[in-house]
């Protein structure tokens, strides 16, 4: 593989640019969006800054370049033109995004990617576009987790409300007891 240094300046500042996205990224979906007009990029580019994430349309060249080590992962994706959702937080959400994106405007799809280390196949991308939220998900787990507290909770209730009842019918029946006297 070539030096980076060796090309253009700018290829050089590309190359650059890109490593440090791979290297801040924790997923990175790589994707054929052909058909897809500049001004509904910005769209896209718009919506997907809110959810921390970039989409970045690069050379296959480039991006391999960038890539390093990892380009062997992902080398049979970068066939035809392609474009790269790069995401920095949540990866779910900005996947969401683009995978809605691509319904509305009936152009696009996802080809693949890598989630850390693991590369995914476009009906994975898919797949996981299709799961609910981070909020979504932790707020169910923390319901599934405090179940059995809550149901320890009405059980042991549930006890004292049965004696206090004991307790003032006890009392009802004394005090009825000595009014009739």
């Amino acid at each position: 593989m070539e030096h980076p240094s060796k090309g253009t300046p700018k290829k050089v500042n590309t190359v650059t640019e890109l490593t440090e996205r791979v290297a801040k990224a924790k997923s990175m979906i790589v994707v054929e969006y052909q058909g897809v007009k500049h001004k509904q990029f910005e769209e896209l580019r718009k919506t997907l800054r809110k959810t921390n994430a970039e989409f970045v349309v690069t050379k296959n060249r480039l991006f391999k370049r960038a890539l390093g080590d990892k380009s062997k992962l992902l080398e049979s994706l970068l066939e035809q033109p392609t474009a790269t959702l790069f995401t920095y937080g949540d990866e779910v959400a900005p996947l969401k995004d683009l995978m809605k994106f691509f319904k509305t405007v009936g152009f696009g799809k996802a080809k693949g990617g890598l989630l850390g280390t693991t590369v995914l196949s476009d009906t994975d991308v898919t797949r996981l576009s299709t799961l609910p939220t981070r909020e979504l998900l932790l707020g169910s787990l923390v319901r599934q987790l405090n179940a059995p507290i809550q149901s320890l909770h009405y059980g042991l209730q549930w006890n004292l409300n049965k004696l206090v009842w004991a307790i003032n019918s006890i009392k009802n029946s004394k005090s009825e007891a000595l009014n009739s006297k």
